[in-house]
Protein backbone atom coordinates (compact mmCIF):
# COMPACT_ATOMS: atom_id res chain seq x y z
CA UNK A 1 0.00 0.00 0.00
CA UNK A 2 1.37 3.40 -0.92
CA UNK A 3 2.19 6.08 1.61
CA UNK A 4 -0.60 8.28 0.26
CA UNK A 5 -3.18 5.62 1.03
CA UNK A 6 -1.86 5.26 4.59
CA UNK A 7 -2.20 8.99 5.14
CA UNK A 8 -5.70 9.05 3.66
CA UNK A 9 -6.66 6.24 6.04
CA UNK A 10 -5.32 8.21 9.00
CA UNK A 11 -7.29 11.27 7.93
CA UNK A 12 -10.48 9.22 7.71
CA UNK A 13 -9.92 7.60 11.12
CA UNK A 14 -9.08 10.88 12.85
CA UNK A 15 -12.13 12.47 11.23
CA UNK A 16 -14.20 9.57 12.53
CA UNK A 17 -12.88 10.06 16.05
CA UNK A 18 -13.88 13.72 15.91
CA UNK A 19 -17.34 12.77 14.69
CA UNK A 20 -17.77 10.40 17.64
CA UNK A 21 -16.58 13.21 19.90
CA UNK A 22 -19.32 15.47 18.53
CA UNK A 23 -21.91 12.67 18.68
CA UNK A 24 -21.21 12.25 22.38
CA UNK A 25 -21.85 15.94 23.00
CA UNK A 26 -25.00 15.88 20.84
CA UNK A 27 -26.43 13.24 23.18
CA UNK A 28 -26.57 15.83 25.98
CA UNK A 29 -28.71 18.29 24.03
CA UNK A 30 -32.14 18.96 25.52
CA UNK A 31 -31.04 17.55 28.88
CA UNK A 32 -31.43 19.28 32.23
CA UNK A 33 -28.68 20.04 34.71
CA UNK A 34 -25.01 20.77 34.04
CA UNK A 35 -23.93 17.29 32.91
CA UNK A 36 -23.68 18.35 29.27
CA UNK A 37 -21.40 21.28 30.10
CA UNK A 38 -19.23 19.07 32.30
CA UNK A 39 -18.86 16.53 29.51
CA UNK A 40 -17.95 19.29 27.06
CA UNK A 41 -15.18 20.44 29.40
CA UNK A 42 -13.93 16.88 29.91
CA UNK A 43 -13.69 16.27 26.16
CA UNK A 44 -12.16 19.63 25.29
CA UNK A 45 -8.51 18.51 25.46
CA UNK A 46 -9.05 15.30 23.50
CA UNK A 47 -10.99 17.23 20.87
CA UNK A 48 -8.16 19.73 20.47
CA UNK A 49 -5.60 16.92 20.15
CA UNK A 50 -7.67 15.22 17.45
CA UNK A 51 -8.19 18.47 15.57
CA UNK A 52 -4.50 19.35 15.69
CA UNK A 53 -3.50 15.85 14.66
CA UNK A 54 -5.84 15.97 11.67
CA UNK A 55 -4.43 19.35 10.62
CA UNK A 56 -0.86 18.01 10.87
CA UNK A 57 -1.65 14.96 8.76
CA UNK A 58 -3.27 17.20 6.16
CA UNK A 59 -0.19 19.44 6.07
CA UNK A 60 2.13 16.44 5.69
CA UNK A 61 0.05 15.21 2.77
CA UNK A 62 0.22 18.64 1.11
CA UNK A 63 4.00 18.85 1.57
CA UNK A 64 4.58 15.40 0.10
CA UNK A 65 2.33 16.21 -2.85
CA UNK A 66 4.17 19.46 -3.57
CA UNK A 67 7.51 17.62 -3.51
CA UNK A 68 6.18 14.89 -5.85
CA UNK A 69 7.44 12.17 -3.52
CA UNK A 70 6.77 8.53 -4.29
CA UNK A 71 3.28 7.46 -3.37
CA UNK A 72 1.87 10.94 -3.97
CA UNK A 73 1.49 10.87 -7.74
CA UNK A 74 -1.60 11.74 -9.73
CA UNK A 75 -2.03 8.21 -11.08
CA UNK A 76 -5.61 7.03 -10.79
CA UNK A 77 -6.05 4.70 -7.84
CA UNK A 78 -8.96 2.97 -9.58
CA UNK A 79 -6.45 1.49 -12.01
CA UNK A 80 -4.05 0.14 -9.37
CA UNK A 81 -3.71 -3.57 -8.69
CA UNK A 82 -5.92 -4.48 -11.64
CA UNK A 83 -8.99 -2.86 -10.14
CA UNK A 84 -9.79 -0.72 -13.16
CA UNK A 85 -13.32 -0.66 -14.58
CA UNK A 86 -14.65 -0.04 -18.04
CA UNK A 87 -15.35 3.59 -18.84
CA UNK A 88 -18.94 4.74 -18.90
CA UNK A 89 -20.56 5.32 -22.26
CA UNK A 90 -19.93 8.77 -23.70
CA UNK A 91 -17.60 11.38 -22.29
CA UNK A 92 -15.08 10.33 -19.65
CA UNK A 93 -16.43 12.51 -16.84
CA UNK A 94 -14.23 12.78 -13.80
CA UNK A 95 -14.57 14.16 -10.31
CA UNK A 96 -12.67 13.89 -7.04
CA UNK A 97 -13.74 12.44 -3.73
CA UNK A 98 -11.53 13.19 -0.74
CA UNK A 99 -8.67 14.01 -3.07
CA UNK A 100 -8.97 10.89 -5.23
CA UNK A 101 -10.15 10.80 -8.81
CA UNK A 102 -13.06 8.65 -9.93
CA UNK A 103 -15.20 8.18 -13.03
CA UNK A 104 -18.69 9.68 -13.03
CA UNK A 105 -20.10 6.15 -13.20
CA UNK A 106 -17.46 4.44 -11.06
CA UNK A 107 -17.22 3.91 -7.30
CA UNK A 108 -14.76 5.66 -4.97
CA UNK A 109 -11.30 4.08 -4.66
CA UNK A 110 -11.93 2.15 -1.44
CA UNK A 111 -14.38 -0.09 -3.34
CA UNK A 112 -11.96 -2.78 -4.49
CA UNK A 113 -12.31 -5.52 -7.09
CA UNK A 114 -13.73 -8.05 -4.60
CA UNK A 115 -16.40 -5.59 -3.44
CA UNK A 116 -17.36 -4.88 -7.05
CA UNK A 117 -17.67 -8.59 -7.75
CA UNK A 118 -19.99 -8.99 -4.76
CA UNK A 119 -22.09 -6.01 -5.81
CA UNK A 120 -22.86 -7.51 -9.21
CA UNK A 121 -23.08 -11.22 -8.27
CA UNK A 122 -26.29 -13.09 -7.51
CA UNK A 123 -26.89 -14.94 -4.27
CA UNK A 124 -26.14 -18.38 -5.71
CA UNK A 125 -22.78 -17.24 -7.05
CA UNK A 126 -21.84 -15.81 -3.65
CA UNK A 127 -22.46 -19.17 -1.89
CA UNK A 128 -23.93 -17.95 1.43
CA UNK A 129 -22.24 -18.93 4.68
CA UNK A 130 -25.55 -18.59 6.55
CA UNK A 131 -29.18 -18.64 5.42
CA UNK A 132 -31.94 -16.89 7.37
CA UNK A 133 -35.52 -17.95 6.63
CA UNK A 134 -38.72 -17.51 8.59
CA UNK A 135 -40.06 -20.84 7.32
CA UNK A 136 -37.21 -22.76 8.93
CA UNK A 137 -35.42 -23.66 5.68
CA UNK A 138 -32.23 -21.90 6.83
CA UNK A 139 -29.93 -22.20 9.83
CA UNK A 140 -31.67 -19.29 11.58
CA UNK A 141 -35.10 -17.66 11.64
CA UNK A 142 -33.80 -14.23 12.69
CA UNK A 143 -30.98 -12.02 11.46
CA UNK A 144 -29.88 -11.47 15.06
CA UNK A 145 -29.36 -15.20 15.42
CA UNK A 146 -27.18 -15.29 12.32
CA UNK A 147 -25.03 -12.39 13.56
CA UNK A 148 -24.46 -14.09 16.92
CA UNK A 149 -22.83 -17.03 15.11
CA UNK A 150 -20.29 -14.92 13.21
CA UNK A 151 -16.63 -14.96 14.31
CA UNK A 152 -14.98 -11.77 15.50
CA UNK A 153 -11.93 -10.49 13.64
CA UNK A 154 -12.40 -13.03 10.86
CA UNK A 155 -11.16 -12.45 7.32
CA UNK A 156 -14.46 -13.07 5.55
CA UNK A 157 -16.36 -12.29 3.51
CA UNK A 158 -19.20 -13.95 5.43
CA UNK A 159 -22.34 -14.01 3.30
CA UNK A 160 -25.72 -13.98 5.07
CA UNK A 161 -28.65 -14.70 2.74
CA UNK A 162 -31.93 -13.44 4.18
CA UNK A 163 -34.81 -15.05 2.32
CA UNK A 164 -38.00 -13.17 1.45
CA UNK A 165 -40.10 -12.07 4.40
CA UNK A 166 -40.78 -9.24 6.85
CA UNK A 167 -38.28 -9.39 9.71
CA UNK A 168 -39.47 -7.30 12.65
CA UNK A 169 -36.24 -6.85 14.56
CA UNK A 170 -33.62 -4.21 15.28
CA UNK A 171 -30.38 -5.49 13.81
CA UNK A 172 -26.91 -4.46 15.03
CA UNK A 173 -23.64 -5.51 13.40
CA UNK A 174 -21.12 -4.94 16.23
CA UNK A 175 -17.52 -3.82 15.89
CA UNK A 176 -14.98 -6.46 14.90
CA UNK A 177 -17.58 -8.58 13.06
CA UNK A 178 -16.09 -7.32 9.82
CA UNK A 179 -16.48 -8.14 6.12
CA UNK A 180 -20.08 -9.33 6.27
CA UNK A 181 -22.32 -9.41 3.19
CA UNK A 182 -26.05 -9.12 3.93
CA UNK A 183 -28.07 -10.08 0.86
CA UNK A 184 -31.83 -10.42 0.44
CA UNK A 185 -34.14 -11.61 -2.32
CA UNK A 186 -34.90 -8.03 -3.40
CA UNK A 187 -35.67 -4.78 -1.55
CA UNK A 188 -39.43 -5.34 -1.85
CA UNK A 189 -39.29 -9.02 -0.87
CA UNK A 190 -36.82 -9.09 2.02
CA UNK A 191 -37.51 -6.29 4.50
CA UNK A 192 -36.31 -5.47 8.00
CA UNK A 193 -38.77 -3.36 10.00
CA UNK A 194 -38.74 -1.51 13.31
CA UNK A 195 -40.30 1.54 14.97
CA UNK A 196 -37.95 2.90 17.65
CA UNK A 197 -38.15 6.69 17.80
CA UNK A 198 -37.21 9.83 19.71
CA UNK A 199 -40.69 10.68 20.99
CA UNK A 200 -40.92 7.36 22.81
CA UNK A 201 -37.71 8.14 24.70
CA UNK A 202 -34.98 6.61 22.52
CA UNK A 203 -32.01 8.77 21.52
CA UNK A 204 -31.73 9.24 17.75
CA UNK A 205 -28.46 7.28 17.58
CA UNK A 206 -30.17 4.19 19.02
CA UNK A 207 -33.40 4.29 16.99
CA UNK A 208 -31.86 2.57 13.94
CA UNK A 209 -33.56 -0.54 12.56
CA UNK A 210 -30.21 -1.54 11.04
CA UNK A 211 -27.05 -0.30 12.79
CA UNK A 212 -23.70 -1.10 11.18
CA UNK A 213 -20.55 -0.72 13.29
CA UNK A 214 -18.44 -3.36 11.52
CA UNK A 215 -15.98 -2.38 8.78
CA UNK A 216 -16.17 -3.76 5.25
CA UNK A 217 -19.94 -4.31 5.47
CA UNK A 218 -21.92 -4.82 2.24
CA UNK A 219 -25.72 -4.89 1.97
CA UNK A 220 -27.58 -5.60 -1.25
CA UNK A 221 -31.05 -6.46 -2.52
CA UNK A 222 -32.78 -5.73 0.78
CA UNK A 223 -35.18 -3.18 2.30
CA UNK A 224 -35.05 -1.49 5.71
CA UNK A 225 -37.91 0.59 7.12
CA UNK A 226 -38.68 2.55 10.27
CA UNK A 227 -42.46 2.63 10.56
CA UNK A 228 -42.68 5.06 13.50
CA UNK A 229 -44.28 7.74 11.29
CA UNK A 230 -43.83 11.52 11.07
CA UNK A 231 -45.40 12.29 14.47
CA UNK A 232 -42.60 10.40 16.23
CA UNK A 233 -39.93 12.77 14.80
CA UNK A 234 -36.41 11.28 14.68
CA UNK A 235 -36.65 7.62 13.71
CA UNK A 236 -33.65 6.15 11.88
CA UNK A 237 -33.98 3.26 9.45
CA UNK A 238 -30.23 2.77 8.85
CA UNK A 239 -27.23 4.04 10.82
CA UNK A 240 -23.77 3.40 9.40
CA UNK A 241 -20.78 3.95 11.69
CA UNK A 242 -18.45 1.65 9.75
CA UNK A 243 -15.53 2.23 7.41
CA UNK A 244 -15.74 1.05 3.79
CA UNK A 245 -19.46 0.26 4.00
CA UNK A 246 -21.32 -0.42 0.75
CA UNK A 247 -25.07 -0.50 0.00
CA UNK A 248 -26.23 -1.76 -3.40
CA UNK A 249 -29.89 -1.89 -4.47
CA UNK A 250 -31.12 -1.22 -0.94
CA UNK A 251 -34.37 0.59 -0.05
CA UNK A 252 -34.32 2.73 3.11
CA UNK A 253 -37.74 4.04 4.13
CA UNK A 254 -38.70 6.40 6.92
CA UNK A 255 -39.67 9.98 7.63
CA UNK A 256 -37.33 12.15 9.71
CA UNK A 257 -33.66 11.03 9.80
CA UNK A 258 -34.07 7.93 7.62
CA UNK A 259 -30.36 7.38 6.88
CA UNK A 260 -27.74 8.32 9.45
CA UNK A 261 -24.49 8.24 7.45
CA UNK A 262 -22.59 8.72 10.67
CA UNK A 263 -18.87 8.52 9.92
CA UNK A 264 -15.96 7.01 7.93
CA UNK A 265 -16.18 6.01 4.22
CA UNK A 266 -19.48 4.88 2.73
CA UNK A 267 -20.80 4.10 -0.76
CA UNK A 268 -24.43 3.84 -1.89
CA UNK A 269 -25.27 2.61 -5.39
CA UNK A 270 -28.69 2.09 -7.02
CA UNK A 271 -30.44 2.71 -3.69
CA UNK A 272 -33.81 4.32 -2.91
CA UNK A 273 -34.08 6.51 0.19
CA UNK A 274 -37.38 8.05 1.32
CA UNK A 275 -38.11 10.57 4.05
CA UNK A 276 -39.12 14.05 5.09
CA UNK A 277 -36.72 16.05 7.29
CA UNK A 278 -32.92 15.58 7.15
CA UNK A 279 -33.45 12.11 5.77
CA UNK A 280 -29.81 11.78 4.73
CA UNK A 281 -27.68 13.18 7.53
CA UNK A 282 -24.35 12.66 9.30
CA UNK A 283 -20.64 13.34 8.80
CA UNK A 284 -19.46 10.34 6.78
CA UNK A 285 -17.43 10.65 3.60
CA UNK A 286 -20.44 9.30 1.71
CA UNK A 287 -20.94 8.91 -2.04
CA UNK A 288 -24.38 8.23 -3.53
CA UNK A 289 -24.49 7.18 -7.19
CA UNK A 290 -27.52 6.30 -9.32
CA UNK A 291 -29.78 6.64 -6.29
CA UNK A 292 -33.35 7.89 -5.88
CA UNK A 293 -34.20 10.27 -3.06
CA UNK A 294 -37.97 10.44 -2.60
CA UNK A 295 -39.47 13.21 -0.45
CA UNK A 296 -42.55 12.14 1.51
CA UNK A 297 -45.40 14.21 2.89
CA UNK A 298 -44.46 15.66 6.31
CA UNK A 299 -46.65 16.93 9.12
CA UNK A 300 -48.37 20.30 8.79
CA UNK A 301 -46.13 23.38 8.78
CA UNK A 302 -43.01 21.31 8.19
CA UNK A 303 -40.49 21.84 5.39
CA UNK A 304 -38.58 18.88 3.98
CA UNK A 305 -34.78 18.69 3.71
CA UNK A 306 -33.12 15.92 1.73
CA UNK A 307 -29.68 16.29 3.33
CA UNK A 308 -28.19 17.64 6.56
CA UNK A 309 -24.42 17.24 6.52
CA UNK A 310 -22.61 17.47 9.86
CA UNK A 311 -18.99 18.50 9.26
CA UNK A 312 -17.61 20.73 12.03
CA UNK A 313 -13.82 20.44 11.52
CA UNK A 314 -12.43 22.04 8.37
CA UNK A 315 -9.70 19.41 7.92
CA UNK A 316 -12.05 16.44 8.23
CA UNK A 317 -13.01 14.19 5.32
CA UNK A 318 -16.77 14.39 5.92
CA UNK A 319 -18.93 15.19 2.88
CA UNK A 320 -22.17 14.07 1.26
CA UNK A 321 -21.83 13.60 -2.51
CA UNK A 322 -24.82 12.88 -4.76
CA UNK A 323 -23.87 11.95 -8.33
CA UNK A 324 -26.19 10.87 -11.12
CA UNK A 325 -29.09 10.74 -8.65
CA UNK A 326 -32.78 11.63 -9.01
CA UNK A 327 -34.45 13.76 -6.34
CA UNK A 328 -38.23 13.41 -6.57
CA UNK A 329 -41.39 13.53 -4.42
CA UNK A 330 -44.19 11.08 -3.73
CA UNK A 331 -47.69 11.93 -5.08
CA UNK A 332 -49.03 12.72 -1.58
CA UNK A 333 -46.43 15.47 -1.24
CA UNK A 334 -47.10 16.95 -4.68
CA UNK A 335 -50.90 16.98 -4.27
CA UNK A 336 -50.90 18.97 -1.02
CA UNK A 337 -52.63 22.39 -1.16
CA UNK A 338 -51.07 24.84 -0.53
CA UNK A 339 -47.78 23.39 -1.86
CA UNK A 340 -45.26 22.20 0.69
CA UNK A 341 -41.69 23.47 0.88
CA UNK A 342 -38.75 21.19 0.16
CA UNK A 343 -35.03 21.90 -0.02
CA UNK A 344 -31.96 20.00 -1.16
CA UNK A 345 -30.50 20.34 2.30
CA UNK A 346 -29.49 22.42 5.27
CA UNK A 347 -26.24 22.80 7.20
CA UNK A 348 -26.49 20.63 10.31
CA UNK A 349 -23.08 21.79 11.60
CA UNK A 350 -20.95 24.87 10.98
CA UNK A 351 -18.82 23.51 8.11
CA UNK A 352 -21.46 21.40 6.39
CA UNK A 353 -20.35 20.12 2.96
CA UNK A 354 -22.76 18.67 0.38
CA UNK A 355 -22.15 18.24 -3.35
CA UNK A 356 -24.95 17.44 -5.80
CA UNK A 357 -23.70 16.89 -9.34
CA UNK A 358 -24.87 15.43 -12.63
CA UNK A 359 -28.25 14.73 -11.03
CA UNK A 360 -31.92 15.22 -11.90
CA UNK A 361 -33.80 17.49 -9.49
CA UNK A 362 -37.56 17.68 -9.94
CA UNK A 363 -39.32 21.05 -9.89
CA UNK A 364 -40.86 20.78 -6.42
CA UNK A 365 -37.55 21.78 -4.80
CA UNK A 366 -37.50 25.44 -3.67
CA UNK A 367 -35.66 27.71 -6.15
CA UNK A 368 -33.07 28.71 -3.54
CA UNK A 369 -32.03 25.07 -3.27
CA UNK A 370 -30.81 24.93 0.30
CA UNK A 371 -32.16 26.25 3.56
CA UNK A 372 -29.48 28.21 5.38
CA UNK A 373 -29.99 28.26 9.12
CA UNK A 374 -26.47 29.09 10.30
CA UNK A 375 -24.46 32.30 10.18
CA UNK A 376 -21.13 30.60 9.51
CA UNK A 377 -21.11 28.63 6.27
CA UNK A 378 -18.17 27.52 4.13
Amino acid sequence: MKLKQYIEDIKVWLSGALTYHETCLDAFQNTTGDTGEKMKNLLHSSGMLLSNGLAMVGDISSIFSSLSLGGFTNQRILEEEGNGVDQADGEDLKTTFDGKETDAAGPPPFVDAEARRIMTANVNTLKPSIVVAQDGSGQFKTIKGAISSLPKKGDGPYVIHVKAGLYKENVIFPKKVNNVVLIGDGPLKTRISGNKNYVDGVQTFHTAVLAVNADGFIAKDIGIENTAGPTKHQAVAVRVSADRAIFFNVHMDGFQDTLYAHTYRQYYRDCTITGTIDFIFGDAAAVFQNCQMIVRKPMENQACMVTAQGRKERHSTGATVLQNCHIMAEPAFLSTVPPLKAYLGRPWKELSRTIIMQSLIDGFIAPEGGQCGRELLH
